[in-house]
């Protein structure tokens, strides 16, 4: 069992008052803040251990690198890929679903071939397949969701056909808080011969991935929405799609051999990773890894269940106040997105801040979805390890006194 009042100890961030109340942050699917662990070790690389990595044979490159090889190998043994080559260092998850859609998708994606994604997708698995379904000529197609907000899994059988050359999807949703049936719709997409690329952002973060369990083609995801720092993502590939792919990227630590008119590229991975890369965020990620699994995904997931056990039956008792998503919390990662009748969510939010609750408002990078659902914008609580029932205390009574501001204009 997770001691999240202890654990908030260790997220320095946490500590200070907002609006003169003590700071609820309920905003963790945008991004996750950082324990002293991740902080220290950022600042332990570049007091101690910067340099390039790769390039140098003097103390210090060996250090870097070394440690930069260490991340890549923690984060092979956190999603269970088969080996570190299929482990790829991106910006974040944005970057890397880009990468497929124009290193496999120029590739293989060819004139009257279908993509087919959901409308739940946020818009990194959007319009990257938009982009290259307009490149290829081939034809976007859209898995419907029930009423409840799930995936629509009979639909998808009748949606990806022998036609499907790729299927993108998100493992959860960043706004009805739903888990989608990634292995179900793996063996579908590969009973067609059609590829899978999984957007894992809302997933790896608060449960366990296993990339070869699941049998995906790709899976994505980024560090900052799991205690790291920004500006660091991570593509896993198999191993066969990678070795046919070009790179999207050109410059030195790529190439094998660079001639005046012709080059060619390294082995993987770094045959996609141009440049110097984001080596103190790489070193970062690992810190935070190390820092969730001595806490337990497991126990992370479980953590996050028992608060939506617990807060979602009071916001759902809340007159005026309409949930998007599973009503049952069973069903319900800890993502919540809501509206109050007659309030834009911008105020709610506004207000929710007055009290100390940070909480995000607008479309959430899933205009999609809200266009699909007949809405302008929603305002989304989520949860994660460092957050107490004392946080959804907070949550729910900021959300009655707003309430009662707009009515009756007094806090």
């Amino acid at each position: 069992m997770i001691d999240a009042k202890s654990l908030q100890e260790e997220f320095p961030i946490l500590g200070q008052e907002i609006n003169d109340e003590p700071l609820v942050y309920l905003d963790n699917a945008a991004t996750t803040q950082k324990p002293k662990a991740v902080l220290q070790t950022i600042e332990d690389y570049y007091y101690k251990a910067n340099a390039n990595v790769h390039r140098g044979v003097h103390s210090l490159a060996e250090r870097a690198t070394k440690k930069y090889e260490a991340a890549r190998e923690k984060v092979r043994q956190l999603i269970h890929a088969h080996e570190r080559a299929e482990v790829l260092f991106t910006r974040g998850t944005t970057t890397s679903l880009n990468w497929i859609a124009q290193s496999f998708g120029d590739a293989f994606i060819h004139e009257g071939d279908e993509i087919v994604i959901s409308y739940m997708e946020h818009h990194s698995n959007v319009v990257p397949w938009q982009q290259l379904a307009k490149r290829r000529k081939a034809v976007l197609k859209y898995i419907p969701l029930t009423k409840d907000g799930f995936l629509d899994i009979d639909e998808a059988r009748k949606q990806i056909t022998d036609k499907t050359a790729l299927v993108a999807i998100a493992h959860a949703s960043n706004v009805l808080g739903v888990i989608n049936p990634i292995e179900e719709l793996t063996q579908l997409a590969h009973k067609h011969q059609a590829v899978i690329a999984v957007d894992g952002a809302q997933a790896v973060p608060h449960m366990p991935v296993d990339v070869e369990k699941l049998d995906v083609d790709f899976y994505a995801f980024s560090g900052h929405k799991m205690c790291g720092p920004t500006g660091i993502g991570v593509l896993y590939g198999k191993r066969y799609w990678l070795e046919q792919m070009e790179p999207v990227e050109f410059g030195g630590e790529m190439i094998d051999f660079v001639h005046p008119y012709e080059s060619t590229w390294t082995e993987l991975p770094w045959k996609f990773e141009a440049g110097t890369p984001n080596i103190a965020g790489s070193i970062a990620l690992a810190s935070a890894i190390d820092y969730l699994t001595k806490i337990g995904f497991a126990e992370i997931y479980q953590h996050e269940k028992e608060l939506v056990n617990y807060v979602l039956p009071r916001l759902q008792a809340i007159d005026g106040l309409t949930i998007y998503g599973p009503p049952e919390p069973r069903d319900h990662t800890g993502v919540i997105a809501f509206n109050l009748d007659g309030l834009h969510p911008h105020d709610v939010a506004s207000a929710l801040d007055m009290e100390g609750v940070a909480v995000r408002a607008g479309h959430h990078c899933a205009q999609p979805l809200l266009e699909y659902l007949d809405l302008a914008a929603t305002t989304r609580a989520s949860f994660y390890l460092y957050n107490t029932k004392e946080d959804a205390d907070r949550l729910v009574e900021a959300i009655k006194v707003t309430k009662e501001f707009f009515k009756n204009g007094t806090f």
